[in-house]
């Protein structure tokens, strides 16, 4: 009950002129922000940290923290409508976003499903902050370089295999993604690695202009591919808010996903460097475990409301080991980890004795930013809606201009713009070929997280694999990653003994 008294106090500060402005233009900037393929939360952040120099720390952090819980709505409006993810986490979201809005010409329900698994998934993420927000905190510091290694393998594993026609297939690409990774500087000794004597090499590929290619440029070459065949596309969707709302059977399919996710996406918010990237996968990946109306991939409610819910509420999540031990869960949190200092104030357990405005302050605000953000989200559906009534010879080149935009804004040189085209053709024949792009993408924005993990719990160890099975939480996440191993192996050896009983039966 004094967590409740205190936040009705952090309510109290948010109500005041300058902060109840700073949580509204912050909802509005996380929604443009997370929209412009190429900028992100984290560079969002970083840009507007400077203007915030002369605010009052309350009203600095506010306008910032709900700029990045904000970024998790918008980063799926272009995933759903364009295939090109705002943010990295988005990168799930257009798995079965994209097709639902263009396939199925449902785009009004999807981006409604997008909000409404974002609020659930922010709710659950700011109450269980609310209330259990050092626990939480003190679970991520559990988490030391061989839980960390484990989890990201499970988060690999998971995707691989269950995305794509074969098994086989998936591990390709989850290998592809970690070559890719691989490009650049070691990152423990600081050594270059696969650069080619190529000094844009030395600093490896970079993640925006990579992501853009192999998903939205890739995109644009299979409509033009079979452009004879291509037809302007027909939204069943009214371009309303009305003709946009979800059926009750809809209803009913998200709520499950959404509320385990969620749940889901606190747990993953709170350990150090995790971020709402693993959390948003780890989300997919647990819904492939429980029934879907329509397969995840074709355009599935269920597929948006796992992501979505699980990002928003790894958003939430992240301030707890922020807020309560100094130790940022995300790089988001990293920068503002790095305003609390600058403001003067000393992040830890102390804060909330120090300065209880300014924490119970931010908690409140986060409450506030989830309905300002809901609202503006949810009124700017008929808007977005519009774009895919534009012909497709008017969005290609639109399309076009935005992938060659973010990507160089993201770099600023033309480096970016040939990662961009030449992930493009990759991700092109992939999808050609039937081999899925998502593990690849998860594999790539892991790795790195991977191998320093690895390499630290080795050194901790002295070289022993041992420290993976003698601790309990990186042991259970080893076993479920063997069974990830070993499960499909499993399946083909069920499916051959079936197959043999019914030839001898048949014969």
């Amino acid at each position: 009950m004094e967590n409740f008294a205190m936040l009705f106090n952090g309510f109290q500060v948010v109500f005041t002129v300058e902060n109840l402005v700073a949580c509204i233009v912050g909802a509005v900037l996380g929604l443009i922000n997370g929209a412009m393929p190429g900028i992100g939360a984290m560079a969002g952040v970083a840009l507007l940290l400077p203007l915030t120099f002369g605010f009052d720390p309350t009203t600095g952090i506010i306008l910032l923290g709900v700029l990045y819980f904000a970024n998790m709505y918008g980063s799926a409006y272009a995933a759903i409508l364009l295939n090109i993810p705002g943010d990295s986490p988005a990168i799930m979201t257009a798995l079965d976003g994209y097709p639902l809005a263009t396939k199925k010409g449902r785009p009004g329900q999807a981006l409604l499903t997008s909000n409404i698994s974002s609020f659930i998934g922010g709710s659950i993420g700011v109450v269980a902050l609310t209330v259990a927000g050092p626990w939480l905190a003190s679970v991520g510091l559990r988490f030391g370089p061989s839980e960390m290694a484990a989890l990201i393998l499970v988060a690999m594993t998971s995707v691989a295999w269950l995305l794509g026609d074969s098994p086989v297939k998936g591990i390709i690409a989850t290998l592809v993604g970690i070559i890719i990774a691989t490009i650049g500087m070691d990152t423990l000794t600081g050594s270059p690695r696969y650069h080619f004597d190529n000094i844009f090499l030395m600093g490896g590929i970079p993640f925006v202009p990579f992501v853009i290619g192999s998903v939205g440029f890739a995109e644009i070459i299979k409509i033009m591919a079979r452009r004879k065949s291509t037809t302007d596309m027909t939204v069943k969707s009214n371009l309303t808010i009305r003709g946009s709302l979800l059926s009750r059977d809809e209803v009913r399919r998200i709520l499950p996903p959404a509320l385990r996710s969620g749940i889901l996406g606190i747990f993953i918010g709170v350990l150090p460097g995790a971020g709402a990237t693993t959390g948003a996968f780890l989300g997919y990946a647990a819904q492939r475990g429980f029934k879907s109306k329509e397969p995840l991939g074709t355009g599935a409610v269920e597929g948006v409301a796992s992501v979505e819910s699980a990002n928003s509420a790894c958003a939430a999540g992240s301030f707890a080991p922020m807020l309560a031990l100094g130790i940022p869960g995300s790089g988001t949190t990293a920068i503002l980890l790095g305003g609390l200092i600058m403001w003067g104030l000393s992040p830890g357990p102390l804060l909330f004795t120090n300065s209880p405005e300014f924490a119970w302050g931010l908690i409140a605000s986060l409450y506030l930013a989830n309905v300002i953000t809901l609202v503006v989200a949810v009124m700017a559906i008929p808007f977005l809606i519009k774009i895919l009534s534009v012909p497709i010879r008017l969005i290609i080149p639109t399309v076009v201009a935005v992938c060659f935009v973010g990507s160089y804004t993201s770099t600023l040189s033309m480096y970016g713009v040939v990662v961009m085209l030449a992930s493009g053709v990759l991700g092109y024949f992939m999808s050609k070929y039937k081999y899925p792009i998502a593990p690849m993408l998860l594999a790539y924005v892991l790795a790195p997280m991977l191998e320093i993990n690895m390499r630290r719990a080795f050194i901790t160890s002295g070289g022993s694999p041992d420290i993976f099975f003698t601790r309990p939480i990186s042991l259970t996440f080893m076993l479920i990653f063997f069974a990830f191993l070993l499960f499909p192996l499993a399946k083909m050896l069920v499916n051959k003994i079936k197959a043999r009983s019914r030839t001898g039966i048949g014969t």
